[in-house]
C-alpha cells in the first residue's frame, strides 16, 4: 500500500484457466462455490472492502451494467461481513448484482491469488468466467503480486486501463 509491495496468495490465473472452486457465504450466511454462482457467463468483481472510494465506485458500475447485460450473472466478492455488504447495498440500490463474502476463510482469494497476506483483505481483480468455468479474462493488480524473486512486477494499471475491460451486448460471448 502506498507504493510498497504486498505479498499475494494463491496462483496467479491467466486466460484460459480452469476457474478454481472456492467456499465463501452469501447474506443470508450460507455457503456458496463455484457450481452455485450460476451456469451463465459470470463477471466476477473482486474488491478489498465496499467501504473505500473505490470500491463503492465500481461495485455501483457493475450494478448499472448488469441491466445491459441480459445472460450475464454478476458477483462481487470482498472481506467484507455480509451485513455490511446488505447495509451498503440497501444504502445505495444496489440489487442486480450478487454480493459474496470471503471472510470466514479467505478461501476465494487463495484460490484467485487475490488475498492479501499481510492485510487479509482482497487485492482488487476481475475475472470473466465462461459457461464452462473457464477463464476467459483477467484484470489484475499487479503491483500487489510479488514475484517468486520478491521483486515487483510491473506498476499497477491506471484507472483508465483498469476500467477499459467492459462487456459490451454485442460482445456477449467469452
Amino acid at each position: 500500500m502506498k507504493g510498497n509491495p504486498l505479498t499475494l496468495i494463491g496462483p496467479e490465473l491467466q486466460v484460459g484457466d480452469h476457474a478454481p472452486d472456492f467456499t465463501v457465504v452469501d447474506g443470508t450466511l450460507s455457503p456458496v462455490n463455484l457450481e452455485k454462482t450460476g451456469s451463465h457467463v459470470r463477471i466476477i468483481s473482486v474488491v478489498p472492502s465496499l467501504d473505500t472510494p473505490v470500491c463503492d465506485l465500481q461495485t455501483k458500475r457493475f450494478n448499472e451494467e448488469a441491466a445491459q447485460l441480459p445472460g450475464v450473472d454478476i458477483v462481487t466478492v470482498s472481506m467484507d461481513l455480509p451485513f455490511a455488504q446488505k447495509r451498503w447495498c440497501g444504502a445505495f440500490g444496489v440489487d442486480r448484482i450478487k454480493m459474496l463474502s470471503d471472510h470466514r476463510s479467505g478461501s476465494f482469494g487463495e484460490a484467485y491469488g487475490t488475498l492479501i497476506k499481510d492485510l487479509r483483505i482482497e487485492s482488487r481483480a476481475i475475472f470473466v468466467l465462461d459457461k464452462a468455468n473457464i477463464i476467459r479474462h483477467v484484470s489484475a493488480r499487479p503491483a500487489a503480486r510479488l514475484c517468486a524473486g520478491g521483486s515487483p512486477l510491473s506498476p499497477a494499471s491506471s484507472p483508465e486501463t483498469f476500467w477499459g475491460f467492459s462487456v459490451s451486448p454485442s460482445r456477449r460471448s467469452f
